[in-house]
C-alpha cells in the first residue's frame, strides 16, 4: 500500500515539475525567435521583391512594390564590388586568421612554460588590447597610419623606410593588423585554459622519456588542444565574414577603402545610402550562405580529425 502511495506521489510530483525545464529555455527560445528567425524571415521575403518608384520617388506615391523571385540575387552576384568584396574578405581571412591564431598559440605556450614568471600579468598585458572596443582600436590605429602625424611612420621614414600604410596595396592588411592585435588576446585565453587542463603526468612522462620542452609542446600540448583552436578558427571564420568594424573606421582617413570595401559594407551601403532594402536583404542571404557553408567546412574538418584520431 505505501509503495502505490509512493507511486502516486511521485507520478504527481513529475506532473507538477513537468514545466520547470521549458521555464529555462523559454526566454531563450523566445529571444532566438524574436532576435534571429523573425528578421531572417522577414530578410528572405524582402529579398524576394523590388521597388519602383515614379514620378519624383517622395514618400510612397508612386512607389509599386513587384516579385522578383531570384532577381535580387542574380543582380547581387552580378554586382562587381560585392563580389570583389568577397574576394578582399576571403583573401583577407586566409591570410590574417592563421596569424592570429599562431600568435594566440604562441603566447599561449609560452605563458604556459616555464619561460616565463609572471604569467598572469603576461596574460593580463596579452589580452588587454580585447578590452578596447573595435571601434576605439581602429580610431586609435587609424591615427598611427597616417603618414602627417604617425610617430609610426616617422621614424621609419628616418631609417630610410618610406612606408605607406594606407596605400591600395596595404590598407587591407592595415585592417588586419588591427584585427589581429585586438583578437589575438581573448583567442590565447581560451587556449591557455585548454592547457591548463593537460595532466601534468604527461609532461612528467615526457620529460623522462628525454623531450625537450619544444618536443613536449609539439606532440603533447598542440594536440591536446586541438578542440580549442577549432573552436577559435570557428570564430574567427564567423568573424571574418563580418568585417565591418575596421574597414569603415579607415574610410574615413583613406579613400582607398570603398563603401563596398566587404560584403557588409556593400549591405549597408545598399540598404542605407542607396535605400534598398530589398537588394540589401539579397545580399545579407548570400553572405549568410557563405558564413554557414564555412562554418560547416570547419565542423565536417573537425569531425574528420576526430575519426583519424
Amino acid at each position: 500500500m505505501s509503495n502505490d502511495i509512493k507511486t502516486v506521489s511521485s507520478r504527481r510530483y513529475k506532473r507538477r515539475g513537468a514545466w520547470i525545464p521549458y521555464v529555462f529555455v523559454g526566454p531563450f527560445s523566445i529571444a532566438f525567435i524574436v532576435f534571429m528567425m523573425v528578421p531572417l524571415i522577414t530578410a528572405i521575403w524582402d529579398s524576394l521583391f523590388s521597388v519602383k518608384r515614379s514620378g519624383l520617388g517622395f514618400g510612397d506615391a508612386g512607389k509599386t512594390v513587384h516579385f522578383v523571385g531570384l532577381g535580387n540575387y542574380i543582380t547581387a552576384l552580378q554586382n562587381k564590388e560585392f563580389i570583389t568584396g568577397f574576394g578582399r574578405m576571403l583573401l583577407f581571412g586566409v591570410v590574417q586568421v592563421p596569424v592570429m591564431l599562431g600568435l594566440s598559440l604562441l603566447f599561449a605556450l609560452l605563458i604556459d612554460s616555464s619561460l616565463v614568471r609572471f604569467k598572469k600579468t603576461a596574460q593580463i598585458i596579452v589580452f588587454m588590447p580585447y578590452a578596447v572596443p573595435t571601434v576605439v582600436a581602429a580610431l586609435l590605429w587609424g591615427f598611427l597610419y597616417q603618414p602627417g602625424v604617425s610617430p609610426i611612420v616617422k621614424g621609419l621614414h628616418l631609417i630610410g623606410v618610406d612606408a605607406d600604410f594606407l596605400a591600395p596595396g596595404s590598407v587591407l592588411w592595415s585592417a588586419a593588423n588591427i584585427t589581429t592585435w585586438v583578437y589575438v588576446g581573448v583567442n590565447m585565453v581560451i587556449i591557455f585554459s585548454a592547457l591548463q587542463s593537460i595532466p601534468h603526468e604527461l609532461y612528467e612522462a615526457a620529460r623522462i622519456d628525454g623531450a625537450s620542452e619544444f618536443r613536449i609542446a609539439w606532440s603533447v600540448k598542440i594536440p591536446m588542444v586541438m578542440s580549442s583552436l577549432i573552436v577559435t578558427l570557428f570564430m574567427s571564420v564567423v568573424g571574418t565574414i563580418q568585417l565591418f568594424n575596421e574597414p569603415t573606421v579607415l574610410k574615413a582617413v583613406t579613400s582607398n577603402v570603398t563603401s563596398s570595401f566587404t560584403p557588409m559594407m556593400s549591405v549597408i551601403d545598399t540598404t542605407v545610402a542607396q535605400k534598398n532594402q530589398n537588394m540589401g536583404s539579397a545580399m545579407s542571404i548570400i553572405i549568410a550562405i557563405v558564413a554557414f557553408v564555412l562554418s560547416a567546412s570547419v565542423s565536417l574538418a573537425q569531425r574528420k580529425g576526430e575519426d583519424h584520431q
